[in-house]
C-alpha cells in the first residue's frame, strides 16, 4: 500500500512538472511569435516610411528640374526679346506712339528739312546749317522718343506694385487669375491698365499666358515685369501658393523702389553740380552776346569762330556725357 502511494505521488509530481514545462514552452513560443511579428512590423513600417521619403525626394527633384527647364526657356526667350527691343519699331511701341517706323523717319526728315530751310533763309553759315540740321533730323526726334519711352516706363513701374497687390487680394478671396487681370485692366490707370487689357484680350483669343506676358515684356522691358512673368510661368507649370509668392514679390519690389528713391536722394547733390557746371558755358556765352554783340558776333561770322564753336560744343558734349555716366547709378 505504501509502495502504491509512492508511485501515485511520483506520477502526480511528474504530471505537474510536465504541465509547468508545457505552459512555459507555450508562453515562450507565443513570446517568440510576438517578437517576430513586432520586428517584421517595424521593418515594414521603416520600408514604407523610406519609400515615402524617396517618393517625396523624387517629386522635389522633378519639380526642381522642371523649374530649371522653365527658367532656361525664359532666359532664351528674353535674349531674343532684348534684341528686338533695340529696334526703332519696339521703341515707338514702348513710347506708346501708334505710328510706324516709316512715318517716324518721314516726320524726322520733314522736321530737319524745315529747320534747314529756316536757317538758310536767315543767311546762316553752311557749317551751322549742317550741324543744326543733323541734330534736328537724327538727334532731336530720337531724344523725344527716348523721353516719352522713359516717362511711360516710369509711370508703369510706379503703378505695377499696386496691380500685384490687387492680384494677391483677389486670389486670397477666391477669384481666379483671369478675373484679377480683368480688374487691373479696367480699374488701374494707364499705362498699366492698357497693357493688362491687351494681355486679357490676347488670352481671350487663345494666346497662352506665358506668350502674352512675353509680348508685354517686349512693350515694357522692366525688371519688375520680368520677375512677375517668371513667377506666373513657374506657378502655372509647377504649382504652388500664388498669393504668397506674389506677396513676397510685392515686398521685394517695394524694397527696390525704396532703395531707388534713397539712391536718388544721395546723388541729388552730384546731379545738381553737374547741371550747374554744364549750363555755365552756354549761359555765359548768351550773356556776353546780349551785352556785347559785336564782341561775340565774330564767333558766328568768321570761319575760325565757327571752328571754335564746334570744338567747344564737342568738348562740352564729351564733358556732359562723362558727368552723366558718373552720376547715373544702375540699380
Amino acid at each position: 500500500m505504501d509502495g502504491m502511494m509512492l508511485y501515485l505521488v511520483a506520477g502526480l509530481a511528474f504530471l505537474s512538472v510536465a504541465g509547468v514545462g508545457w505552459v512555459f514552452a507555450g508562453n515562450s513560443g507565443g513570446m517568440q511569435k510576438k517578437r517576430v511579428k513586432a520586428v517584421s512590423g517595424d521593418v515594414t513600417s521603416r520600408v514604407v516610411r523610406k519609400k515615402g521619403q524617396v517618393s517625396a525626394l523624387d517629386q522635389a527633384a522633378q519639380r526642381r528640374k522642371q523649374v530649371q527647364e522653365t527658367l532656361k526657356d525664359l532666359e532664351e526667350k528674353q535674349k531674343k526679346q532684348r534684341k528686338r527691343s533695340l529696334t526703332m519699331k519696339a521703341k515707338l511701341e514702348q513710347a506708346g506712339l501708334g505710328i510706324s517706323v516709316t512715318t517716324f523717319y518721314l516726320a524726322s526728315l520733314g522736321f530737319g528739312a524745315m529747320v534747314a530751310a529756316v536757317l538758310f533763309l536767315q543767311g546762316r553759315p553752311l557749317l551751322i546749317v549742317g550741324a543744326v540740321t543733323f541734330v534736328a533730323t537724327l538727334g532731336l526726334p530720337r531724344w523725344v522718343i527716348g523721353f516719352l519711352r522713359g516717362r511711360r516706363m516710369k509711370k508703369f513701374g510706379a503703378e505695377f506694385v499696386n496691380a500685384i497687390d490687387i492680384i494677391v487680394r483677389g486670389v486670397k478671396t477666391g477669384l481666379p487669375l483671369g478675373e484679377c487681370l480683368k480688374i487691373i485692366a479696367s480699374e488701374v490707370a494707364d499705362p498699366v491698365g492698357s497693357e493688362f487689357k491687351r494681355l486679357v484680350d490676347n488670352s481671350a483669343v487663345g494666346v497662352p499666358i506665358d506668350e502674352g506676358l512675353a509680348r508685354m515684356y517686349e512693350r515694357m522691358p522692366l525688371p519688375e515685369l520680368n520677375f512677375f512673368s517668371i513667377v506666373l510661368v513657374i506657378q502655372q507649370k509647377t504649382g504652388g501658393n500664388l498669393a504668397e509668392t506674389l506677396n513676397n514679390l510685392s515686398v521685394v519690389l517695394r524694397a527696390r523702389k525704396m532703395m531707388r528713391e534713397k539712391i536718388k536722394a544721395l546723388s541729388s547733390e552730384a546731379k545738381a553740380s553737374a547741371m550747374i557746371i554744364g549750363s555755365l558755358p552756354p549761359l555765359v556765352m548768351l550773356i556776353v552776346h546780349l551785352t556785347s554783340p559785336d564782341y561775340m558776333g565774330l564767333m558766328f561770322t568768321e570761319r575760325m569762330g565757327h571752328m571754335m564753336l564746334l570744338a567747344g560744343a564737342t568738348w562740352m558734349g564729351i564733358g556732359i556725357f562723362i558727368m552723366k555716366r558718373m552720376i547715373n547709378f544702375k540699380f
